[in-house]
């Protein structure tokens, strides 16, 4: 696989660090995801998503659910059953996994839900009303003073 050298990228810009590590993350990761488990993401409105993870066979204690620097981390890890069982087909994977989803700025986890072997993140982003677009009244005569109004 080849490497690509960003450092060019860091001293000629101002204020993109996140975006040239976001680049310098996809580019060294090695390829290690199985697809497993599949996941679908999905918009639900215009500021809310939700990540759907196929987990069957995992209880609800079997599954955690973490926010970490930005990330939402999802893992499982599958008691040690102690009842012998002989399959003559096994097709459900019940083994430990770990998936990672990087979140943008704002984006706020809702909560969780587990139901019919999905588990189910729902997702809002929340910008601060600082960060809103505003509207700025342009004064007449000769007065100085403008007015934000919100958009």
């Amino acid at each position: 696989m080849r490497t690509y050298d960003l450092s060019p990228l860091y001293r000629a810009t101002v204020g993109f660090d996140r975006m040239a590590d976001l680049m310098d993350r996809l580019l060294t990761t090695e390829v290690t995801d199985n697809g497993y488990p599949p996941y679908n993401i999905e918009k639900t409105d215009e500021e809310a998503y939700r990540i759907s993870i196929a987990v069957a066979g995992f209880a609800d204690d079997d599954l955690n659910v973490e926010v970490k620097e930005n990330a939402l981390v999802v893992s499982a890890r599958k008691a040690k059953d102690e009842t012998p069982r002989t399959y003559l087909h096994r097709g459900i994977a019940t083994r430990a996994f770990e998936r990672r989803f990087h979140l943008a700025e704002h984006i706020r986890v809702a909560g969780a839900a587990h139901e019919n072997g999905m588990l189910h993140i729902d997702l809002v982003r929340e910008v601060p009303e600082a960060l809103k677009p505003r509207r700025i009244e342009i004064a007449k005569g000769d007065t100085l003073e403008a007015k934000a109004v919100e958009a």
